[in-house]
């Protein structure tokens, strides 16, 4: 009668419980057929990275753990690595830093331009790595000549290009995370007394720690597994580790370098997991 009385006011009758089910049961289904098309190529890549043969071929004649000695026997890869970790510690503490202290005047301050300010450090989230590094390079020669100071092949003008990759990261990160911040704790403090510094210091800045551990995180991760970008940046001699992989692969077609890849996807999900176990990054992603 309720439902029959329902439609007939013109209202929407309740789904039942069998509906609410299927539902469920429907978005389940399809939550875990999206998961697994997202990680079907990294289970075939730590597949791949176990096969026996030198040869990649299906079915596989056996495993071995080989291809994992032979990657850590290779002092290329372990120079990449340094080189890479080396780089990608660093345009993060620096691209968190300025991209946090612009995120944060464009959330709190009006001004003009402010929006034409963040569309622009977003902008290299849709350039492609290929054509940021060309630009990068023709940028450096020009500044060669004018300034007589070396850029091209140095680590500290490959720094400054994978700045440009973290900056977009963290604004996008932390303005997310300024947007959802409570302010009556802030007012709370400087009613109470507190000077603007020690408001950011001790309330704000806090309140921002899951943001900038998600920002530190992700340009991490990005800046550590650049490749199109680091192509044209590096120099002789100093190689980040998918360059040194991309090397490999001009003489070599062998699990290797699956290998190396699931060392990569071992190291970036651990550390992942242990940002999430002090900072749920589902917050903020």
């Amino acid at each position: 009668m309720t439902t029959i009385a329902a439609s007939a006011e013109g209202g929407v009758p309740a789904a039942g419980p069998g509906r609410r089910w299927l539902g469920r049961f429907a978005l389940r289904a399809v939550a875990t057929v999206v998961f697994c098309f997202m990680f079907l190529p990294v289970f075939f890549v730590a597949w791949i990275s176990l096969f026996d043969q030198q040869i990649v071929s299906f079915p596989p004649d056996g495993y071995t753990f080989a291809w994992y000695a032979n990657a850590l026997s290779r002092p290329e890869f372990a120079r990449g690595f340094v080189t890479s970790f080396q780089v990608a510690a660093v345009a993060t503490v620096i691209g968190v830093s300025l991209g946090a202290a612009a995120a944060y005047a464009i959330v709190r301050f009006r001004f003009a331009g402010s929006g034409t300010l963040n569309t622009l450090l977003l902008g290299p989230l849709v350039v492609p790595g290929i054509v940021a590094g060309t630009a990068l390079y023709v940028y450096y020669v020009a500044l060669e000549n004018a300034l007589d100071v070396d850029f091209r092949a140095t680590l500290h003008g490959l720094v400054l290009g994978h700045v440009l990759l973290t900056i977009p990261w963290t604004v996008r990160l932390v303005s997310a995370s300024l947007v959802g911040l409570d302010r009556a704790m802030e007012e709370a403090a400087a009613n109470l007394g507190a000077s603007p510094l020690t408001v950011f210091r001790r309330v704000t800045l806090p309140m921002m720690r899951p943001g900038l551990v998600a920002a530190s995180l992700f340009s991490f991760i990005q800046s550590f597994e650049n490749l199109e970008l680091s192509l044209l940046l590096v120099g002789p001699g100093r190689i980040t580790l998918p360059v040194a992989m991309l090397n490999y692969l001009e003489f070599r077609i062998d699990p290797t370098i699956a290998a190396v890849a699931t060392m990569q996807i071992v190291i970036i999900g651990a550390l992942m997991l242990i940002s999430d176990r002090f900072v749920k990054l589902s917050r903020i992603v």
